[in-house]
């Protein structure tokens, strides 16, 4: 098993935190202050912006949603998914925390600590729209950052975008039905209308467009394709600093009123992070699978992408809702709790290899 993982370490590629993701927690904070401020200073603009909307969308924030999704999309080579066979033992795992446990586990933290523990200490008109939030948030497995974690943890490059490729054919499928099926079951109404505009919106275009995209560019060759990458990566990591100002702007007047809503509501997500990334290690441990393949497991069974989460809560419920704060607080502690499991995960690699129950041969 250890020798696989080497062999997986040497060919996963030179990915790491860029300037932008290892300061992630610092950016939202400055976006939080800076959003804030300009939605007390421009009042006017920032209601004039939020009512640009067609069908329950808002224009400006569709538009930085797709500049910010097509490229982390772009990444996902759907071609990869014949490797599933490979490593079915760690899909297997993946997929049951991601769509069986995650977004259900979320309802369940929501309903004990949004609506009951932490409720006194709420706004009571904005409590069911905290829980759809975080359900939206848990819905959605992650895309792009996961290959950053993977290469953290030294895992198997191969199964991270096996895992990924599918993940992303299944959302495109599952993400509708289970956060209608969770919403009902939390008495949310749900706006099926909106909700299904928001999956074509921003799941089914921007892998179309991002899809086609990368053909068009790799047909020029693997150079010309990661040079465009790299020219296109600041004007996603712009368009969400962008959108998380639009959001703090409308939600200046709720944060001030309320600043311990924020500290509230990662009470619930960082919990879920650890107990889905937990028992995703678990499970493959006792199956016997390769650390190199546990460790990514258990980084995208833990890890959300939030980027469509607060585009779906911004249509579904708007930039004043809880919903939306909800989705921005999974941003706010994404990276240091996902570097804590990277630094667990790592730290317990030999008490890991010790106790697999399976030999190396049949470790995938």
């Amino acid at each position: 098993m250890s020798a696989q993982c080497d062999v997986a370490a040497r060919s996963s590629g030179g990915a790491s935190l860029g300037l932008f993701e290892r300061w992630l927690t610092v950016w939202v904070f400055l976006c939080i202050l800076i959003g804030i401020g300009l939605g007390q200073l421009f009042p006017g603009l920032f209601h004039a912006i939020g009512d640009m909307e067609v069908a329950k969308v808002n224009i400006p924030v569709g538009l930085l949603i797709w500049v910010m999704i097509v490229p982390m999309l772009m990444k996902i080579d759907f071609g990869a998914l014949h490797e599933v066979k490979r490593h079915w033992r760690g899909i297997g795992v993946t997929l049951f925390i991601n769509w069986g446990v995650k977004p259900f586990s979320m309802a369940l933290l929501g309903w004990i600590f949004i609506r009951h523990l932490f409720a006194p200490y709420l706004p009571p008109e904005q409590i069911d729209s905290y829980i759809a939030g975080l359900i939206l948030l848990a819905a959605a497995p992650c895309t792009a950052m996961v290959f950053v974690w993977s290469h953290l943890t030294r895992g198997e490059p191969h199964f991270t975008l096996t895992q990924v490729a599918l993940n992303d054919t299944i959302m495109v499928f599952a993400f509708a039905p289970i956060v209608a099926l969770l919403l009902g079951l939390s008495s949310i109404i749900v706006p099926w209308d909106t909700l299904l505009i928001s999956v074509v919106l921003y799941i089914v275009i921007p892998v179309a467009i991002a899809q086609a995209w990368r053909r068009t560019l790799l047909a020029r060759g693997d150079a010309a394709f990661s040079a465009a990458l790299a020219r296109i990566q600041p004007w996603s990591l712009a368009a969400l600093l962008a959108t998380l100002v639009l959001l703090f702007a409308f939600q200046g007047e709720a944060i001030i009123a309320q600043p311990l809503v924020i500290a509230l509501l990662a009470i619930p997500i960082i919990i879920q992070v650890f107990f889905n990334s937990g028992l995703a290690y678990l499970l493959n441990r006792r199956l016997g699978v390769a650390h190199c393949v546990a460790g990514p497991s258990a980084l995208i069974g833990a890890s959300n992408f939030f980027e469509l989460a607060v585009a779906a809560a911004i249509s579904l419920f708007g930039f004043q809702s809880g919903a939306a704060l909800a989705t921005v607080v999974g941003v706010l502690i994404e990276v240091p709790v996902m570097l804590l499991v990277v630094r667990v995960v790592n730290g317990t690699r030999d008490w890991y290899e010790r106790g697999a129950s399976r030999p190396a041969a049949v470790s995938n």
